[in-house]
């Protein structure tokens, strides 16, 4: 009799076993509200609504929220950079429960995911159509090429080549999560490493930690920072500096423990942790390589990675000084997928199958952000998030702010194990996790550099996330990766609780 092994859920299930806990809340948890605030720039005032439901209208100034003790500047309401309705502390007031019948609860639970793929469909059309855009990169080879192009010029050079490759996967992280894409890469990158002396690991290090550390510190990732802002009632670009702050010091972090490994296990190959797979290791990469069968790095794959970053550039620039959102941003990478059209030599039909073979590899990540809203529309319909965001609230409201920024991080760490999804957790918990820094008094944008930094340092890890898969393609155990990488952890979770403490105090 074979022996079943446990094999964790994946991100849908535990989005519904989520829901599922959430629904059952809604009978145990009080039901309650805060008064909540909301800046409507055409008259210029505030709109107080009550925990029953009653409306007043306020003098739109800082006076008003001084007075209501909103701790938030009135220029980020002015400037559009907070839209959602903001909780005014101190007006929290349990309601009568919501009667609901089992046969009301088991709709419920079935109408939630209808209703927040709905309310999501602007973050969805935006996330399919990256998608798309980013499956016709793939398939012109212009990735796989640029960085078979960097292995030629720094042959003879690998601690150059582990920076060079390190900061090019970083940028895609930070950009646009890049991170399954860069399987393609192992095949290209070990036997250079191989060759040179170095084993498999600082292969794995080079293009994995790079990846990691780009999508923990995402400046503009559209499916972390940008989701993640939003859901907080936040511009994206609020608390970008100190991202890019965490990016530039955590990468340099990571090569030179990378570069430090390599040389050692270059002057001493017995000291690397795969040394009992050093032949396995070498017949497998080094007879097999064909440098032959590599894109090569033509004018039109420059341009095509070219037009992509730019697009980033643009949409940073359209979101800070035009007020672009999300209907302006999807409108922007259709426009690119466009002008791809010139550069990626595919005909008509294989164009329009790529973009949309790009599109499906992103649908499961489109049906998590709806999942996950529907749990909130739970919380909300059962009058509960108010509730749990008052209990929150009354633990915290004491907190130094950095040691608040600490436990919010440690929080992510917890919760980024069971959603891999940077996307679906945000939407999940930013509702919650948002309103707090109000308490606290700190800017919300703290909370967001929490959230993808507690997640990100899971990445690194994870059995949940990309690590297996990246282990297999060079057939590296996990315990050895684990190994390697726990005192980067380490290193990289004392930084990030520094860089929090820096975002509260700045």
């Amino acid at each position: 009799m074979t022996k079943k092994t446990f094999s964790f859920p994946t991100a849908y299930t535990v989005i519904l076993i989520v829901m599922l806990i959430v629904l059952g809340l809604t009978y145990i948890i009080p039901a309650g509200k805060y008064a909540k605030l909301q800046y409507d720039p055409q008259s210029n005032v505030f709109l107080v609504e009550s925990p029953r439901g009653e409306l007043t209208e306020y003098e739109g100034s800082q006076k008003t929220l001084d007075d209501l003790r909103v701790n938030i500047d009135y220029s980020r309401f002015k400037d559009g950079s907070i839209s959602k309705p903001v909780g005014i502390p101190g007006t929290y007031e349990q309601l009568p429960r919501p009667s609901t019948s089992v046969l009301g609860a088991f709709t419920t639970f079935f109408k939630a995911p209808v209703q927040g793929l709905y309310d999501s469909i602007e973050i969805i059309a935006f996330v399919l159509v990256i998608g798309g855009l980013i499956g016709i990169i793939n398939k012109t080879g212009a990735f796989t090429a640029g960085i078979n192009a960097l292995s030629h010029k720094a042959s003879g050079k690998e601690s150059l080549l582990i920076i060079i490759i390190s900061t090019l996967v970083a940028i895609g992280g930070t950009s646009f999560g890049l991170a399954e894409e860069t399987i393609a890469f192992y095949p290209i990158i070990v036997p250079i490493f191989i060759a040179a002396g170095y084993d498999a690991l600082v292969a794995i290090a080079t293009i994995y930690l790079g990846s990691c550390i780009g999508t923990m510190a995402s400046t503009v990732n559209p499916f972390s920072t940008v989701i993640a802002s939003n859901t907080a009632g936040i511009d994206f670009t609020q608390g970008m500096i100190l991202r890019f702050v965490m990016l530039i010091v955590g990468l340099i972090i990571c090569i030179v423990y990378t570069i430090r490994y390599g040389e050692k296990v270059k002057k001493d190959p017995s000291s690397s942790y795969i040394y009992d797979q050093k032949e396995e290791l070498e017949r497998q990469f080094l007879s097999n390589n064909k440098d032959e069968d590599a894109p090569k790095f033509t004018l039109s794959r420059k341009m095509i990675l070219i037009i992509f970053a730019a697009a980033f550039v643009v949409m940073v620039y359209g979101v800070k000084e035009l007020g672009w959102w999300f209907e302006e941003m999807t409108a922007l990478f259709i426009l690119v997928t466009f002008i791809m059209i010139f550069f990626a030599k595919l005909s008509e039909k294989e164009f329009v199958s790529e973009f949309m073979n790009g599109a499906a590899d992103l649908l499961g990540v489109a049906i998590i952000i709806g999942l996950a809203r529907g749990v909130t529309i739970i919380m909300e319909n059962g009058m509960i998030s108010d509730t749990i965001l008052n209990s929150l609230s009354s633990s915290v409201a004491r907190m130094n702010g950095v040691v608040f920024s600490t436990f919010i991080f440690f929080v992510y760490i917890v919760l980024g194990f069971f959603i891999s999804s940077s996307s679906g957790l945000a939407v999940l918990s930013m509702p919650i996790m948002a309103p707090l820094a109000d308490v606290v008094g700190i800017s919300r944008d703290v909370i967001v550099s929490a959230y993808q930094f507690g997640q990100g340092i899971m990445s690194f890890i994870t059995p949940t996330g990309l690590i297996l898969a990246s282990l297999a393609m060079v057939n590296v155990t996990y315990d050895k990766w684990l190994k390697f990488v726990l005192p980067l952890v380490i290193i990289i979770g004392i930084l990030a609780i520094v860089m929090l403490a820096i975002g509260v105090l700045i």
